[in-house]
């Protein structure tokens, strides 16, 4: 199946515009009548720009507009009058193709002509040699993002990296609280040290004291020797408690003596310890609820939340559902055994129009499951996923949906929806997309790009 190739044409000839599309089932033309219209658009997502213009001059004003413009694609000039001098001074100044314009009108030849040079132009601006530009290196190479939201969390990171203070992270599960966890561990004074993960939701009371502070020989039943505590396995390191809040009372106030005194006491030990740990804390429920509610200790909460950092939920970090997902198939990919499986325009339809209750972690599992079914170097498609995303792409949302959210939210998940069915039923033809849905191309545009749609 050839790509689809997005064209911008610019100026009066819009039935001619209209044409192409029959000449070329892999152009998708939309049409704005001038270059003022056409500079509102992102003109770096289309392939290429073709200018209907009535003389050099106005072909001239149009090019200097243009290249002014971020990330211009290949700019064509179809020119009324023009001789082959004019052609060349236009070249020079950046035009990627410059062609005469016939008084007597628009055959069948002259058309498929035009799509032959937007091809070749396309084409050349594809092989063209760029300088080697390197890459601004990501500021937590574990932590694949670059939403806003995220964005905010990396400048948390960095601060609670240089900063001596217990930080509390909170988010939904499968958000990445660890990661965030060892970013503040590995970047901080403390990197040198041990980093220690401990769930507090893992272990009945008895053994999570145990293996928090550690016990004496002969403190209980089975204890037949000394064990060292994982608070001080982390000693001049970091421990992280992973959910917090699911501890008991009696197990809260010996935490809390614990990042009071900074001094821990085994299981059945007669005298405390000092310890010089650096406590990060995580919880995917609202501690202070639990403090309202009195089942989290309000004077532990107000020591673990010096620094609170609050990771966004998947479905709020528009753009990055991709990024995560490529980062996930080169990932597993190597360890699965299948390398180069990419995806199909379906298929990242599909994975960003899930609204992703499991987060990063649900996103990751797909992938790894899309992947088992798949063969080296083959692009994976709707059907390589769980049903459960196929039929939420069909759903509307309801009120389950809307549980916890909020209404602006749930509604420009809902218009993404609605936007890359369209999409989809009418081949990704932006044009045609934007017809169906009753809006304008520039509209549509706008909202592809505030909704993170490719």
């Amino acid at each position: 199946m050839p790509t689809l190739r997005t064209i911008l044409w610019i100026g009066p000839g819009r039935r001619f515009a209209g044409d192409l599309v029959a000449d070329a089932p892999s152009l998708d033309v939309v049409w704005e009548r001038d270059v003022e219209s056409a500079l509102r658009l992102t003109l770096g997502a289309l392939d290429a720009i073709v200018v209907d213009s009535d003389g050099e001059e106005a072909a001239r004003s149009a090019l200097r507009r243009l290249c002014r413009a971020p990330d211009p694609p290949p700019l064509l000039f179809r020119v009324e009058g023009i001789d082959d001098r004019a052609v060349e001074r236009l070249r020079a100044d950046g035009a990627s193709d410059v062609f005469p314009r016939s008084a007597a009108g628009v055959d069948r030849e002259t058309s498929r002509e035009l799509v032959q040079r937007i091809e070749d132009a396309i084409a050349r601006a594809g092989s063209r040699a760029r300088p080697p530009q390197r890459a601004a290196a990501p500021p937590f190479p574990a932590i694949v993002g670059n939403a806003p939201a995220m964005r905010e969390v990396f400048a948390l990171i960095a601060r609670a990296a240089r900063s001596r203070a217990t930080v509390l992270v909170t988010g939904e599960t499968g958000t990445g609280k660890e990661l965030i966890a060892r970013a503040i561990h590995d970047t901080g004074p403390r990197s040198a040290g041990p980093f220690v993960a401990l769930n507090c939701a893992a272990f009945p009371e008895t053994l999570l004291e145990s293996e928090l502070f550690g016990h004496k020989k002969g403190a209980f039943t089975g204890a037949d020797r000394d064990k060292q505590g994982l608070i001080e396995s982390a000693e001049h390191g970091t421990l992280f408690l992973d959910e917090v809040t699911e501890t008991s009372g009696p197990f809260q106030s010996k935490l809390l003596r614990v990042l009071q005194e900074r001094e821990v006491r085994p299981l059945g030990g007669a005298r405390p310890r000092q310890v010089d740990v650096r406590v990060v804390a995580a919880s995917n429920r609202d501690p202070f609820s639990d403090v309202r509610s009195g089942k989290f200790r309000q004077d532990l909460y107000y020591r673990l939340a010096v620094f609170p950092i609050h990771v966004p939920p998947l479905r709020d970090r528009s753009g990055d559902v991709m990024a995560l997902a490529r980062h996930f198939l080169e990932q597993h990919g190597r360890s699965e055994g299948v390398p180069g499986v990419t995806l199909s325009n379906a298929a990242a339809r599909l994975l960003d129009a899930y609204p992703w209750p499991g987060n990063v972690r649900e996103l990751e599992n797909e992938i790894q499951r899309a992947l088992a079914l798949a063969s080296p170097g083959e692009d994976l498609a709707a059907r390589h996923f769980s049903k459960r995303l196929l039929e939420a792409q069909e759903s509307i949302p309801g009120s389950a949906a809307l549980t916890g959210d909020g209404l602006r939210a749930a509604l420009q998940r809902y218009e993404a929806r609605l936007i890359r069915r369209a999409l989809d039923q009418h081949g990704g033809r932006r044009a045609a997309t934007a017809r169906s849905l009753g809006i304008t191309r520039e509209g549509l545009y706008k909202k592809m790009k505030r909704l993170g749609i490719e």
